[in-house]
């Protein structure tokens, strides 16, 4: 099948992410189908994967762990078709990637392994950036689905390597934001603003992105979820468990997963991963 006669896709999981790109998608002009666990109010919505699956060329996957990919691919499985392209945008572990991909194979289903980068802010801008694995005709064939979100489209090998990239990059994320709250705690405690931190590091050679979103919010004390604690530790634990098997020492990815474990216990699973901000001397609300 040719890419231009791509016209119905489907999206599992509606959340920050998957919710965006439906309607990036639906703006491109393509036929649009949805689910997710809790039913929408939405146009497209159908009552199960397998009936996204059945109506759809393209299936995009934005759920939230092994558990649920594993699902979606069941619920999916009896209705896949050789001209069918899943995506697995979730960030899960290499072995369920592996496993989903073996669920199309079966069928004589394509599968990308294509985990993504950018949060809320990215994909209402259609700005997310994938990471692909898998077969580059297939990329080519849903290359335009992509590009109604996307503002770069990496190919990066085989089924599972970008999976494993995104955990790495993740890992860096987290363990930057831990470096950033533990100075924020320094620059505070030494009776000097926050915000002078920020000024400090804008021209520094460290500043980033990353640096430029969080200080700011962690200076007000603002932690509306843009990437959870419950996704981020998910992702750092993955990061671990592949660490092991390699039998790596790892004690920024440890330090850093000690304090997301903390910030979930502390009942804030569902606030940015940011929050880790909080969790220093006098456990303030901000690090003001």
């Amino acid at each position: 099948m040719g890419s231009k006669k791509i016209k119905k896709v489907g999206v599992l999981g509606l959340g920050i992410i998957g919710s965006r790109v439906s309607e990036n998608l639906r703006k491109a002009g393509f036929d649009v189908f949805v689910w997710s666990r809790s039913a929408r109010a939405t146009p497209g919505f159908l009552a199960s994967p397998a009936e996204v699956a059945d109506v759809s060329q393209v299936v995009q996957i934005f759920v939230r762990d092994d558990a649920a990919l594993a699902e979606a691919m069941e619920s999916m499985s009896r209705c896949l078709r050789e001209d069918h392209v899943i995506m697995n945008h979730s960030t899960v572990s290499p072995a369920a990637t592996r496993a989903a991909a073996a669920v199309c194979e079966k069928a004589g289903a394509g599968f990308l392994d294509a985990p993504f980068t950018g949060s809320k802010n990215a994909a209402a801008a259609g700005k997310i950036v994938y990471y692909i694995g898998g077969d580059e005709a297939l990329v080519e064939r849903a290359r335009p689905v992509l590009e109604a979100s996307a503002m770069k489209i990496m190919p990066l090998g085989r089924v599972g390597d970008a999976t494993v990239l995104k955990i790495a990059t993740n890992l860096i994320t987290a363990a930057t934001v831990e470096a950033l709250a533990e100075a924020a705690a320094i620059t505070r405690a030494s009776g000097i603003p926050t915000e002078s931190l920020l000024a400090a590091l804008e021209p520094n050679a460290n500043f980033s992105t990353l640096i430029g979103m969080k200080l700011p919010t962690m200076i007000s004390g603002d932690y509306e979820p843009h990437f959870s604690v419950v996704n981020m530790l998910k992702d750092v634990r993955f990061a671990r468990e592949m660490a092991r098997e390699a039998e790596l020492q790892t004690p920024v990815l440890d330090g850093t997963m000690t304090e997301l474990t903390r910030a979930l216990e502390a009942g804030k699973g569902d606030k940015d991963f940011s929050v880790i901000a909080e969790d220093f001397t006098g456990r303030s609300k901000t690090v003001r």
